[in-house]
């Protein structure tokens, strides 16, 4: 089994992969001051709750785009499950030609995601992702990664529409009933 985890500013997800099949997912809300310990018990909570055998993972790929956690997630995999992680952006079989000058301008969320689309649907391909940036990203035919935009996410954007328009009303975001 593979588990992946995605530390983003706002949250960090977790997937556990038999082959290419999720068996199983949860989101954290993230904090730079917990230490791997902290994090590790609620991982591990999360492999007991689903009743999912920690032994059996053989394989942790990690995209941070938080670099003080960074290190605490790689001392999570070593600790907790005997494993030196994937990370992903560090070079390595994760990896897609950028056509950038400097290629470590890509965020580990952004490589991973726009590697995740080309691999899906094997051409060309725009990624679209909204987290707390809303980002763009195009992918070559060729898999490379042409560029990107990164812009206000949707939370950032309707919080900045009611401080600065003196009419707009506050919106709470939510799933509709």
């Amino acid at each position: 089994m593979l588990l992946v985890i995605d530390v983003g500013n706002t949250s960090i997800s977790f997937g556990v992969y038999t082959g290419k099949k999720l068996i199983e997912s949860w989101i954290i809300s993230t904090s730079a001051g917990k230490t791997p310990d902290e994090y590790g018990a609620e991982i591990l909570n999360f492999f007991d709750f689903g009743k999912i055998d920690r032994k059996k993972i053989s394989g942790i790929a990690i995209s941070c785009v938080v670099p003080s956690l960074l290190p605490v997630f790689e001392e999570i995999s070593q600790r907790y499950f005997h494993i030196k992680p994937l990370v992903v952006g560090r070079g390595g079989e994760m990896e897609m030609p950028i056509l950038y000058d400097n290629p470590k301008e890509v965020g580990a969320d952004r490589l991973s995601t726009s590697i995740a689309a080309f691999e899906l649907y094997k051409g060309p391909v725009i990624v679209v992702d909204f987290g707390t940036a809303t980002t763009f990203d195009i992918i070559s035919e060729k898999g490379e990664y042409v560029g990107g935009v990164i812009a206000p996410g949707i939370g950032i954007s309707s919080q900045a529409l009611f401080e600065k328009g003196a009419q707009l009303p506050h919106v709470e975001l939510a799933k509709p009933e």
